[in-house]
């Protein structure tokens, strides 16, 4: 039973990959990380290199810059730090430019969510799917198989984004830096490995990618129209986060998925509502994410596609 599951995984890739939009999608993903790598290293303000004879003053001058503006003020709690440790910054380092092109898992929950919006859709544009349909595998088989393939998907994209990042960074910016990463825990500034905290934000971000994937793939079984499911799907992600600072203070709010999307909210202190806690925003996630699965599980097992 489980090698047929295995052979209809097999299948849905033969299939995704076999198609050329898959590897332009892939493409554009690197092409979007060399872009990010050129800016950083060419463009003002984004490379700042201290002075070994000046490095505390710059910092306590960004300091009084952030002041303005920064309201958790976990930036000038590191700053701090460094001038009260003599821990000189170390600018922008091939592990810098890893840990910063984690924000670029947006461009993968946008690729996976094409490739999830069209999955199911598409094979009643093409007309197979009474051909998939007719096969002795059963329709919770094919429906979990094709939603295996959209994560192994994502999981391609993630790996291929975290490869281009590393090698970037060491080709524009060099190895450099001590592997140690600051970081503002309950208030208080610790020392963490690089790759822990790379490993722990890309994996939090992955959680949004996948809830992401869940959602268009939702939406692909209910609409036998790809482009409108992952139309409704870009839509929401791009427009979720930024009703949140408008129903933050409203008793409902935490419990909107939006608002709880972003885990790394609490790695790096910006929370998008105060009383938010990990617990809470884990929890619903998951029931969200169930809620999403069986929706859909339901609507691709019961529809009728004899008039197709």
């Amino acid at each position: 039973m489980s090698s047929n599951f295995f052979q209809l995984v097999r299948n849905e890739q033969t299939k995704l990959y076999s198609q050329v939009a898959t590897w332009i999608m892939l493409g554009i993903l690197v092409v979007v990380v060399l872009g990010f790598a050129l800016i950083v290293r060419t463009a003002d303000g984004f490379v700042t290199n201290y002075d070994d004879a000046t490095w505390k003053q710059d910092l306590q001058q960004e300091n009084q810059d952030l002041a303005e503006y920064d309201a958790t003020g976990t930036q000038i709690l590191i700053n701090n730090y460094r001038i009260e440790n003599d821990l000189k910054p170390e600018g922008t380092t091939a592990w810098d430019f890893l840990y910063q092109s984690n924000f670029m898992t947006s461009v993968l929950s946008l690729l996976t969510i094409i490739v999830a919006g069209g999955i199911i859709a598409n094979e009643f544009r093409w007309g197979t799917i009474k051909l998939l349909l007719i096969r002795p595998a059963s329709r919770t088989k094919i429906f979990f198989a094709k939603y295996t393939s959209v994560l192994l998907f994502a999981l391609t994209a993630l790996i291929v984004l975290f490869i281009f990042s590393w090698l970037f960074g060491m080709l524009f910016f060099g190895l450099g830096g001590d592997g140690v990463m600051l970081q503002v825990k309950d208030g208080e500034v610790v020392e963490t490995s690089v790759w822990v905290r790379i490993a722990q934000d890309y994996g939090l971000q992955l959680v949004k990618l996948v809830v992401w994937a869940t959602f268009a793939f939702m939406i692909s079984a209910a609409l036998r129209n790809g482009a409108l499911a992952i139309g409704t799907a870009i839509f929401l992600m791009f427009v979720g986060s930024s009703v949140v600072p408008f129903i933050s203070d409203k008793a409902f709010g935490k419990y909107v998925l939006f608002s709880n999307l972003d885990l790394t909210q609490f790695t790096t202190g910006y929370k998008l509502i105060e009383d938010l806690t990990l617990t809470f925003s884990v929890v619903t996630i998951i029931v969200y994410y169930l809620i999403f699965l069986v929706i859909g599980w339901i609507l691709f097992t019961k529809r009728d596609v004899a008039g197709h």
